[in-house]
């Protein structure tokens, strides 16, 4: 048998077929990997930054597909199209940055307007605001709309400008959030729709809408800003109130939610009412902190319904201006309300009186400050008239004095106390006065002075105003610094509470005859009124320099004029218009007319009376005892 010889071209064959068959091996075994390893091959997406564009960078775009199915599952789609990036919608008042990743408002610019330090004026900014939807998914996943990024388109209409962002399933199926920014406008349309849903969204599951914004600093005074105007307004059940700070209330039928900061606000309104809403206000302002940067924290949580198996919300932003004059423009919606101008007649007095003439001064006066001297001339011409009658009420108790005296000396002792106060008041009713008649004008002039007290710190229009010293009359003026801080009083000297302090002891020591005339004389057991009133003279004057030396200096202004003006007319009617001699000839010619009483004074006299004559039957009681 012949040998076969050995066959090199095969060896070379065989080898060539052996590293063929390695090399696919390897390649396998690189392509097959583990779920996690594939996970690993997608670069992350990075950390929302307003400030740069950003692209997610894959090894291999089959391995991006395959990771976000996994993670988004129908909604992989639309994250392929996307890119993290800020789209920008501005107009004459205000500039919205928004973040593709969340569809969401990262930066609210009002512009025209500055903080007490000259920064542009944020209501958003720095992450201090968060809006996001939780949702469910048909294939069981848990999504939120702040991690995603959506698709922007951008277009135009009539002016308005409108910016779409777009989580997609496909072209036809998407969840979307709609911004509409009219020209010159505050206000944001802002829809929130789904298409082609009803089968990607899991229905049986709550659908979280959760907005929280932390309020930033923008006044002088971060006390008065944080405690008295910063306040989480909202309209439930067609009534509007507020939630105190370290609160939280479960609300339905809500038509908007309103996160005011004194002078601004920002505010969501809906179409399609919240039901049960949760509402959370907390303050961020710690007791050692004086300076800081946030005032409150507000939250709004709440489920939204899907019609047809698809959201659709329309709602509305407003970021901007708390101005009463601005938003009462806004017919229907009673986000007025939110400006604080008090309750009640308080609020009556300044929506009908005080804001007219106050609007009507400045169609044609541009200095503020003389705005508020001509408003105080307005209001104490007013009120004169009650003054005058508190003063001729004081004249007439001055007259008949003598007499109270004379029926104080002739039943003295508290067994006579009933009888001395039966006579008493026979004597005002002959003469025509009453001790009422010097009270009623001074309580008309308490709700004036309330309304009054709520409209100048609140008046939009006084916000950085200045006028002499005083380069903002909606907050203090300096005019020296201390080195120290006094407890109740500040760090600082402002000088318009100190002139309406002044102005106010002068007024309160010219008033005192007239009050010691008002009060009928002491009778025993019965404080003497007369050495309280000598303590308020000085206690009052004391208690606004320290009250007010915080306060808007706008205010101060206004007390201030007003005290030198109700001193000038008490000064014109005390010498020039009450006649002291006519008075006491009117009382004496009333004392001749019948009395005529009405029924409650019959109804009065019976039962002091009846008093009366029980007392005496008690004292002969005692008597026949002993």
């Amino acid at each position: 048998m012949e040998q076969k010889k050995f066959d090199f071209n095969s060896l070379i064959g065989m080898l060539l077929i052996g590293l063929i068959f390695f090399w696919w091996t390897n390649k396998t075994e690189e392509e097959v990997t583990p779920e996690t390893t594939k996970t690993e091959q997608v670069a992350k997406l990075p950390e929302n930054n307003a400030d740069q564009t950003t692209t997610p960078v894959f090894e291999n775009d089959s391995l991006k597909s395959v990771a976000l199915t996994n993670k988004l599952g129908a909604f992989a789609f639309g994250a392929l199209q996307a890119k993290q990036e800020t789209k920008v919608l501005e107009n004459e008042v205000l500039k919205l940055t928004i973040d593709t990743k969340g569809g969401q408002i990262i930066e609210a610019l009002v512009k025209n307007e500055r903080t007490y330090d000259s920064l542009p004026l944020y209501l958003v900014k720095d992450k201090n605001a968060s809006f996001n939807i939780n949702f469910g998914t048909t294939d069981n996943r848990i999504l939120n709309t702040k991690d995603l990024v959506f698709v922007p388109s951008y277009t135009e209409n009539g002016g308005n400008k409108i910016l779409s962002m777009k989580l997609k399933v496909s072209e036809s199926q998407f969840l979307e959030y709609r911004y509409e920014m009219k020209p010159n406008d505050y206000r944001v349309g802002f829809a929130v729709r789904s298409q082609g849903l009803n089968s990607v969204i899991n229905s049986s599951q709550q659908i979280n809408l959760d907005w929280t914004l932390d309020g930033l600093r923008h006044e002088k005074s971060m006390k008065t800003e944080n405690t008295m105007y910063s306040w989480y307004y909202f309209k439930a059940d067609d009534e509007v109130d507020y939630l105190r700070p370290g609160n939280s209330d479960v609300l339905n039928d809500v038509d908007w939610v309103a996160y005011k900061q004194h002078f601004f606000s920002s505010v969501l309104t809906t179409d399609t009412p919240f039901n049960n809403a949760t509402l959370t206000s907390t303050d961020l302002v710690k007791d050692a902190e004086v300076d800081t940067l946030f005032t409150k924290r507000y939250e709004l949580k709440t489920p939204l319904q899907l019609t047809n198996g698809e959201l659709n919300y329309n709602m509305e932003w407003f970021y901007g201006p708390t101005n009463y004059n601005l938003l009462k423009t806004y017919k229907g919606t009673d986000l007025a309300e939110i400006s604080d101008l008090g309750w009640g007649i308080f609020g009556f007095l300044n929506r009908t009186i005080f804001y007219p003439v106050f609007n009507m001064l400045k169609g044609f006066i541009g200095n503020y400050g003389l705005i508020i001297i001509l408003m105080t001339i307005v209001v104490r011409i007013i009120m004169s008239p009650v003054l005058y009658k508190s003063y001729v009420s004081s004249a007439k108790m001055k007259v008949i004095r003598p007499e109270m005296e004379a029926i104080n000396k002739k039943y003295p002792g508290n067994e006579n106390a009933m009888k001395r106060q039966q006579e008493i008041m026979a004597v005002q009713r002959k003469a025509g006065v009453s001790m009422m008649s010097g009270c009623i004008p001074a309580l008309l002039q308490m709700p004036v002075f309330f309304a009054l007290f709520k409209f100048f710190p609140t008046n939009f229009d006084l916000r950085q105003k200045g006028f002499l010293w005083a380069p903002d009359l909606s907050s203090y003026d300096v005019v020296f610094k201390l080195p120290f801080e006094i407890p109740f009083y500040g760090d600082h000297v402002s000088l318009f509470p100190i002139l309406a302090s002044i102005a106010i002891f002068f007024y309160m020591k010219m008033n005192q005859s007239q009050q010691a005339n008002m009060q009928a004389p002491t009778q025993e057991g019965m404080p003497d009124m007369s050495k309280m009133m000598k303590y308020m003279i000085y206690f009052s004057p004391i208690m606004m320099l320290f009250f007010f030396n915080n306060y808007a200096s706008g205010l101060s202004l206004y007390y201030f004029i007003s005290n030198l003006l109700t001193i000038t007319i008490m000064f014109v009617i005390k010498n020039y218009v009450i006649d002291e001699a006519k008075i006491h000839a009117k009382i004496e010619e009333n004392k001749k007319k019948p009395v005529k009483k009405s029924k409650f004074r019959e109804r009065l006299d019976a039962a002091m009376k009846q008093a009366q004559e029980q007392q005496e039957a008690q004292k002969r009681a005692k008597s026949k005892k002993k």
